[in-house]
């Protein structure tokens, strides 16, 4: 069986869809596009069935945390946690929210839809939000990412639990 099991932690809420907000040390129209882009980007990478498209995002030596989990450190690592997502839900759509960043840190709030139709899944819809803290490099690339959504809501709604 297929299944993906993260620590519990609340994702904090969601902004307005697809909408980003600035602070004041961030005032150039056009890095706020290119923001946004990248962010559209990133999520149409997490839905593409293509985990290295996702890895294409990170610098060669960056971490992606989820859920306070052990860091996936390396392109290799963070493919590898692409694929988890990506094989565990084929039909797998990631969404971009928002963005919101301050000072040196952009968050990317997405949803997650997809069905965990795989043999030996649960054959269970799922429908998470969540969002990733990005630490950015120089180069315009994620060195470090830390990620969180809840996973109790996520496991119950993967093995079909009715809530009490």
């Amino acid at each position: 069986m297929i299944l993906l099991n993260f620590g519990c932690k609340n994702s904090s809420q969601k902004s307005e869809s697809n909408s980003i907000q600035i602070d004041a040390n961030t005032e150039n129209t056009m890095e706020q596009k290119s923001l946004i882009d990248f962010g559209n980007e990133y999520a149409s990478a997490w839905s593409s069935q293509k985990p290295e498209r996702v890895a294409e995002f990170f610098a060669s030596d960056a971490s992606l945390t989820v859920n306070d989990g052990d860091p996936a450190v390396g392109t290799e690592a963070i493919t590898n946690v692409a694929k988890g997502f990506m094989d565990a839900f084929p039909d797998m759509i990631v969404a971009m929210d928002s963005l919101i960043t301050k000072s040196n840190k952009t968050r990317f709030y997405w949803t997650l839809t997809g069905t965990n139709n795989v043999p030996g899944g649960t054959g269970n819809k799922v429908k998470i939000s969540g969002y990733e803290e990005w630490t950015m490099n120089k180069e315009g690339l994620v060195q470090e990412s830390k990620g969180h959504f809840n996973a109790e809501e996520y496991n119950r709604q993967l093995n079909g639990e009715v809530p009490e």
